[in-house]
């Protein structure tokens, strides 16, 4: 597991978070249900504004979008009041999913669509989106991981099942984008691996601990093997 993951929750609404005894509870759905029940809403990392730069630059206006792990999270509302309209949202948990149809309702979205779905097992045809995005959520998949050089086999199987998944339903030159703590000497040999056609860029954000703001191209060639870095850091 990387260190900065463990135990790590940036930024929260002032009321209602629920805070696990252990990392581990991260894999178990019943903490997300009892967690979102009563938290209304939670940032992971930081907030939008501070990646908007890199959002607008690899997401179009007319793009379908798929985002992972939505949680309680504001992204798709940001995203939408960016002009990306064509948003449909999955989560694990059916609490969450409730309370994200309700709220985006009440606040006039009601054309974001939220699906109770597993990330490892996605219920969408081959080739459905133009992007899909996950902010921190394949990192839980990793809190269980132990030598980050070496992570256990089932963790492994369970990461490659969600990016198999989500290069299926990206379209022939769809993008992949991953927020997440995982740095590239860390996530280099998972997103590289052969079964996948896509390239692999990334930038940082953040003031203080740097943030990774993956994009993965499919349909394009890797550099020689090597993740390439777009930009330089931002806050």
């Amino acid at each position: 597991m990387e260190k900065r993951q463990e135990g790590s929750e940036e930024i929260s609404s002032k009321k209602g978070t629920v805070g696990p005894s252990s990392t581990l509870e991260y894999l178990n759905p019943q903490y997300w249900d009892e967690r979102f029940s009563t938290e209304e809403h939670y940032e992971w990392f930081k907030d939008y504004s501070h990646f908007q730069h890199l959002i607008k630059e690899h997401v179009k206006h007319n793009a379908s979008v798929l985002e992972l792990g939505c949680g309680n999270s504001q992204l798709c509302e940001n995203l939408y009041n960016d002009g990306v309209t064509e948003l449909t949202c999955i989560d694990i948990s059916a609490v969450a999913v409730e309370k994200m149809q309700k709220r985006l309702l009440s606040k006039g979205y009601p054309d974001i669509r939220v699906v109770e779905a597993d990330m490892l097992d996605l219920p969408f045809g081959d080739e459905s989106f133009d992007v899909v995005i996950e902010k921190g959520t394949m990192d839980v998949l990793f809190v269980d991981s132990g030598d980050p050089w070496n992570p256990r086999p089932a963790t492994l199987n369970k990461v490659m099942a969600m990016l198999k998944g989500v290069h299926r339903v990206l379209k022939p030159d769809g993008v992949f984008i991953s927020i997440t703590f995982g740095q590239p000497h860390f996530r280099r040999p998972i997103f590289g691996a052969p079964e996948f056609n896509w390239s692999m860029e990334w930038s940082t954000f953040g003031d203080g601990f740097h943030y990774f703001f993956y994009i993965l191209k499919k349909g394009q060639k890797i550099r020689d093997g090597k993740l390439v870095q777009t930009t330089g850091t931002n806050s």
